[in-house]
């Protein structure tokens, strides 16, 4: 029995009216409540930007009356002989600054003996605007024993006092600055205090609530009962939760917040939102959980006024967001089952006229895959994806085929050169000292070298050798990497031993290495080079520096940098006149040389070894040669860590050791 197959488009059509029914029904079912705790987000975001704009507004009118205030100090300082002067000062303030309403000037007792013992310059301003002044004491108003006039004295430093209603017409609650004024002794003589109404702070609050309202698409509106409430409500309350503003003005400096909070149904959490409010700290978690406040549930947001000892508080009403949460949901969800059904129609047919010609590429790819590179391909009508995949098929069969004949010349050609590659990394390490120790039968100089090249072949390079008690050595590293650099490094180690055995004197050795360096360099290579001759009977050194990295010294006063003149590299300039320098090596002394792929070596952030690690290192290592030379390379290995290889690295020890032979040599 045939088995009836079933086509991709078919299958992949199912598939697709599956997910579209599996999500249709999750978004029915989670969009509300998504959408909801968003919009509480939003709300709270937007409810804590407002308060900090608010905040700003009210820290703004207060600074206005301290810096008003603090202005005046100086003046009345130098003027409190003049007890007359005081009243026209109080009357100056009030007139000056529009945002205070009242002045006075309320001095310790008998200060002004004349005045008796008691004495209060006050200005105010009438509602006409007008500004009146009169001297309390002569209202019979006993300042001295009131409590904030108490508290201030004892207290000796500026700040905004306890909330009052304002004596002349009983109803306007008022906040006074006060700020201690003394004497040219530094004696407290009385206290400043400038006092604003409160009513700023409503007009802030009201705005605040408008524009917060606003901005979650809120209305106040006549179709519902319930939309005809404010998206908020703001209050400035003290710390023990009085109002100092309320849009029903008979409840400020009378009602109190907290016991609102007391009534409802979530006890713990308002008792946590009162503590909080009292210790002045900042609401939290009140996007998560609401209370009940005047038989509304209600989300509590509330935040310390900076200075004050106020707290601003917004109740918003759960049903605000709740409304709008599910207005966005399901408007969200009209549209989304609209786009998934117009989505499910535009997939099923696409997929069924895209797939048919996939079918016959897919028969001719298994035949190309059994290695038949010749096979036709089907022929495609649309210029689309479909037929551009036609195409690259095709260019990928004639690719293959030549693929398959140029991997075989490549694969022989590649075996050929890395052999090459491998014998003459062969002849090149052959060309430079690798036994070791170098000269067994001595005991008065040790020496030990390492060469690692960043490629198979490398041009840095080191020799040596002993003729008429002298060892003659040098190190060098020539520009570039590869074959070039290994050819240039061959010739000048074949140089130095050639001009070497016919002078002592290092700077001929050199200039004679430029010389033949600088003929016919048509390439622009040059070698930094160092080379010396140590006396080993006497411990003396003869070096030139040509560009080379300047070499340490190690002895008994420690590690040092070893002083060379600032020669140029050999190769570069052909008159070029090399110094020589002179240094006596002390018994047991290392002179430690290396290329710059030593000092400049990488770690994976590019960041390099440098002179002050290699310094560290040779502190703290053996001063012999073959020790030092290992650490030093452990040390360079472990800080360039993963990261490749980016340079040649050459180092190369020398110790010096006046042994009983040298010094029998030396008599």
């Amino acid at each position: 029995m045939k088995i009836k197959s079933r086509s991709f488009a078919s299958r992949l059509s199912r598939w697709v009216l599956l997910v579209l029914f599996i999500m249709m029904c999750a978004l029915a079912f989670f969009m509300y409540s998504i959408t909801k705790v968003l919009v509480v987000e939003i709300g709270a975001n937007t409810v804590e930007g407002s308060m900090h704009a608010t905040e700003e507004q009210i820290k703004g009118v207060l600074s206005e009356t301290s810096v008003a205030v603090k202005n005046n100090i100086f003046y009345i300082e130098q003027n409190l002989s003049d007890p007359d002067e005081m009243q026209a000062t109080v009357e100056r303030i009030v007139r000056e600054n529009d945002f205070i309403r009242s002045c006075g000037i309320s001095f310790v007792k008998n200060y002004y003996p004349q005045k008796g013992p008691g004495y209060c310059p006050y200005a105010w301003r009438t509602d006409s605007m007008q500004v009146k002044t009169h001297q309390l004491t002569d209202l019979n108003f006993d300042y001295l024993h009131s409590e904030w006039f108490t508290k201030a004295i004892k207290e000796d430093s500026a700040y905004w006092g306890d909330p009052f209603v304002d004596g002349h017409d009983s109803k306007t609650p008022l906040i006074a600055y006060l700020h201690p004024l003394h004497d040219k002794q530094g004696r407290l003589a009385a206290i400043l205090g400038a006092d604003i109404s409160l009513d700023f702070m409503a007009t802030i609050l009201d705005k605040q609530d408008s524009v917060f309202q606003e901005e979650l698409w809120v209305w106040e509106g006549d179709h519902d009962a319930s939309l005809s409430r404010k998206a908020s409500e703001s209050y400035i309350l003290s710390r023990d939760g009085i109002f100092l503003t309320h849009p029903e003005s008979w409840r400020i400096m009378k009602g109190n917040f907290y016991r609102h909070l007391k009534d409802c149904d979530e006890k713990k959490l308002a008792e946590q939102s009162i503590k909080n409010m009292k210790e002045g700290k900042h609401s939290s978690n009140e996007i998560y959980e609401d209370l009940k406040i005047n038989a509304t549930h209600s989300f509590l947001f509330y935040s310390p006024v900076e200075g004050t000892n106020w707290n601003l508080a917004v109740v918003v009403p759960r049903i605000a967001l709740d409304l709008l949460g599910l207005t966005m949901g399901v408007v969200l969800l009209f549209i989304i089952v609209i786009i998934l059904m117009v989505t499910n129609f535009v997939c099923r047919l696409g997929i069924r006229r895209t797939t048919k010609p996939l079918m016959n590429l897919a028969e001719t790819a298994d035949k190309v895959a059994q290695g038949q590179f010749d096979t036709a391909l089907p022929t495609i009508k649309h210029q689309d994806e479909i037929h551009q995949l036609r195409d690259s098929f095709e260019n990928m069969q004639h690719s293959l085929a030549r693929y398959v004949e140029d991997l075989k010349t490549t694969t022989a050609a590649k075996a050929s050169i890395e052999n090459e590659l491998e014998i003459a990394h062969g002849i090149q390490m052959s060309m430079l000292p690798k036994k070791y120790p170098a000269f067994p039968d001595r005991t008065d100089v040790d020496v030990y070298g390492q060469v690692t090249p960043a490629k198979a072949v490398g041009g840095d390079l080191y020799d040596f050798f002993i003729h008429d008690e002298k060892l003659f050595f040098c190190i060098g590293d020539v520009s570039g990497k590869g074959i070039p650099a290994s050819l240039v490094m061959a010739v000048t180690c074949s140089l130095f031993r050639n001009i070497a055995a016919h002078t002592t004197k290092p700077e001929i050795i050199v200039t004679g290495l430029n010389e033949a360096l600088c003929t016919n360099n048509e390439t622009n290579m040059f070698v930094t080079v160092f080379a010396g001759v140590l006396d080993l009977k006497t411990g003396h050194l003869s070096y030139s520096n040509a560009g080379h990295d300047m070499p340490l010294l190690l002895d008994d006063q420690g590690v040092t940098i070893l002083s060379c003149d600032p020669n140029v590299p050999v190769g570069v300039c052909d008159d070029w006149t090399f110094t020589c320098q002179q240094l006596d090596l002390k018994e047991g002394a290392t002179l430690f040389l290396y290329t710059d792929g030593l000092n400049e070596a990488e770690d994976v952030r590019h960041n390099q070894f440098g002179m002050k690690r290699m310094l560290d290192v040779a502190n703290g290592a053996s001063s012999r040669p073959e020790e030092l030379v290992n650490t030093m390379k452990q040390a360079v290995e472990q800080f360039v860590g993963g990261a490749d290889q980016s340079d040649d690295l050459t180092m190369f020890a020398i110790q010096y050791v006046k042994s009983s032979i040298s010094q029998q040599l030396n008599d």
